[in-house]
């Protein structure tokens, strides 16, 4: 049985090796079906060999049948809560106790300092070097034993490697589940018609305390240590700092934010540094853990009530409040998709007031069955448009007869805009109004993304003017632009004789756009700025494309069925070629210059996607020095995609690019390759 035996153990390397580079390294080399072959190999010859099956095993991963209850775990060393501060004054305060504490005076303390990751806090149990007991928090004193389910957790180490292993080591850290895994756990549940979870660290929470831990293997939890409790057998380096190096060390994932800072004026620009790139985290953090470095120092400081005086959490404004719906409107854009917004009680929250979040369409609010009166989570994070996550159906106003006060939302049946009939086209989750620029909603939206800086660029033509144009009957169209004069303009809100003169001057000055500019001008749905470059490209006149069939547009690179039965949609409706001929009659557009020959550049030829957030390049700056360059920026992944561009946060179109064995870079190697590096 030598050779079985050499062979499982090198299959558990492997797949031990493969585990730390796709979840604590991030940088997979082995294809999932490679990995599910070692797999299904190793548990075939444990299943043959059963004294060949060790505790460390990966297949220990998969789950095992459901328990009855958890069992309660006493923690050797207490798990303790961290004091909060939420202002400078309190960070500055916080380091003078500690000052005053160490009796250092006017001395600059050295602070080990990290993200607060917003997760579920576990205590991990080695013995001799095998994972003995995992358990949770609970009230600090006494947690919850989930080891069973920890053990699927593939960034867990099963079995330490550190040649100086100690007789017992307490891990300390949190578990989690990253933004993209989060994302892809929902889109499961949607589709099989089920509850979804309100965020990642519910979604975390819910899936380590399940009985069954079948259940927890199949979704992707993640974890990072930022400490340890109970050691026995060897003697810890000096330094919090270091002591989270040696735990890297022996693969144990560490948060990659984590930094020594000194003094008050280095934990600010630690909390202001890590506050900027916050939205481009993989996972959610609610604000900084400052340490104080030295462990000697820690224990002279010692505790308090059930915080440790060395530490402290610095607090972000929360992203998630609890505040109450008044009302439930449903606003029009511009192509005619109509969405449920809530109207709400003012809330603070990721660190503006909130007074309205969006709802997403008809399906996304009977699914979480938001009602009027009803007092639900509502989410900001960074930029995006606040959303209402989850509902508190507890707190539901109800009648005296024990029903809901409120009916469940039905989208209207007549755009409360312009009163015409609305649809809902089979495989779409939008409900539209059918009434195109007629709509003053549309007409609006439309003329705005028509003067867009990307589309014609006509300066100082913003929503309110738009607002006031429509209202007062001077704009239908976007070719009632180009008539207004500048008396007119003079006499409106706001408007003085020198602005009137500037905006018709930038209405003129839109005047001939290249044609590929105009076509995206044009707001047909599905069509894009690159759509609207490969089309113009490819037919070099807005009358050709106007003309085009179906097999003459499928013939464009990029364009689907979809986009193409957009297109002739578009160009079919009446009222539109009416307007585009207007439009023509002042010169709005210029055929032919985006036929002009390919850019010779060292990425000529090539076609590139970008995914995720880059370190150094915005989006739009990414794909102008790709174009500069000869390359085109497709936003869609496909067996002819020659390179794909992935930053933090990269969603699916890596996931499809790995899947197609396509060539995925970084920003530096497509800097690399912009300054004509041979890769």
């Amino acid at each position: 049985m030598g050779q079985e035996t050499e062979r499982v153990r090198e299959l558990r390397a492997r797949i031990d090796e493969a585990n730390y580079r796709y979840y604590v390294l991030d940088a997979p080399t082995l294809p999932d079906s490679e990995y599910d072959r070692l797999l299904r190999e190793l548990q075939d010859l444990e299943d043959r060999f059963p004294e060949l099956a060790t505790p460390d095993s990966p297949t220990r991963r998969v789950g095992a049948a459901p328990l009855a209850d958890f069992v309660q775990v006493s923690h050797g060393l207490p798990m303790l809560s961290l004091n909060n501060a939420f202002s400078s004054t309190e960070v500055a305060a916080f380091d003078r106790r500690v000052r005053e504490g160490l009796g250092r005076g006017d001395g600059a303390i050295e602070y080990a300092v990290e993200p607060k990751l917003d997760g579920l806090a576990i205590s991990l149990r080695y013995e001799n070097g095998l994972l003995a007991q995992g358990a949770t928090r609970g009230d600090g004193y006494v947690g919850e034993d989930v080891t069973a389910n920890l053990r699927t957790v593939r960034a867990i180490p099963l079995r330490l490697v550190d040649v100086a292993v100690p007789r017992l080591l307490e891990v300390r850290g949190e578990v989690l589940m990253l933004r993209r895994d989060f994302e892809h756990l929902n889109e499961q549940a949607r589709a099989r018609g089920e509850k979804t979870f309100a965020n990642p660290r519910n979604a975390a929470a819910g899936s380590l305390r399940q009985l069954d831990s079948r259940i927890t293997a199949r979704r992707r939890l993640s974890f990072f240590a930022y400490g340890v409790g109970q050691v026995q057998g060897m003697r810890l380096p000096s330094t919090h700092s270091a002591v989270m190096d040696w735990l890297a060390n022996m693969r144990f994932p560490v948060a990659p934010q984590r930094r020594v800072a000194r003094g008050v004026a280095g934990l600010m620009a630690y909390f202001e540094d890590l506050g900027s790139i916050r939205d481009s985290l993989p996972y959610d953090i609610d604000g900084a853990v400052y340490k104080v470095n030295d462990l000697a120092d820690q224990d002279t400081l010692g505790f308090v009530a059930r915080a440790p005086r060395f530490a402290l959490a610095h607090k972000y404004p929360a992203q998630e409040e609890l505040t109450v719906v008044q009302a439930i409107d449903v606003q029009v854009g511009r192509t005619g998709a109509m969405t449920p917004v809530a109207r709400l009680r003012p809330v603070f929250v990721g660190g503006v007031t909130v007074t309205n979040a969006t709802l997403h369409n008809e399906d996304e609010v009977q699914r979480k069955d938001v009602r009027v009166g009803d007092t639900v989570i509502v989410r900001r994070a960074g930029d995006v448009i606040p959303e209402v996550v989850g509902v508190l159906p507890e707190r539901r106003p109800m009648t005296a007869g024990n029903t809901p006060l409120h009916a469940p939302f039905r989208m209207p049946t007549a755009c409360p805009e312009c009163g015409a009939p609305v649809l809902r086209l089979e495989g779409e989750a939008a409900t539209r109004c059918t009434n195109g620029l007629a709509c003053p909603a549309q007409r609006k939206q439309a003329l705005i993304h028509f003067a867009g800086r990307r589309a014609m660029d006509i300066d100082g033509l913003g929503e309110k003017l738009v607002e006031q144009l429509v209202e007062q009957g001077w704009v239908a169209t976007p070719a009632d632009l180009y008539r207004l004069a500048r008396e007119q303009l003079a006499g409106l809100e706001r408007m003085a004789d020198k602005s009137a003169g500037n905006l018709i001057q930038a209405i003129d000055a839109s005047r001939g756009r290249p044609l590929a500019r105009f076509i995206f001008a044009l707001g047909i749905r599905h069509v894009g700025e690159q759509t609207a470059k490969d089309l113009a490209r490819h037919f070099g006149s807005l009358a050709a494309l106007m003309d085009a069939d179906e097999a003459a547009l499928l013939a464009v690179p990029e364009v689907g069925p979809v986009v193409a039965a957009s297109i002739r949609a578009f160009f079919r409706e009446p009222h539109n070629r009416a307007v585009i001929h207007a439009l023509g009659e002042a010169s709005a557009w210029q055929d032919g210059e985006a036929r002009a020959a390919p850019v010779a550049g060292p990425l000529a030829g090539k076609t590139l996607v970008l995914t995720g957030t880059l370190p150094g390049l915005s989006r739009a700056a990414a794909k102008g020095l790709i174009e500069a360059a000869g390359g085109k920026v497709s936003g869609s992944v496909s067996k002819n995609t020659d390179y794909v561009v992935a930053g933090s946060e990269a969603g699916s179109k890596l996931d499809k690019a790995q899947a197609l064995g396509l060539r995925i870079i970084e920003e530096a190697t497509l800097k690399a390759l912009l300054n004509g590096e041979v890769i």
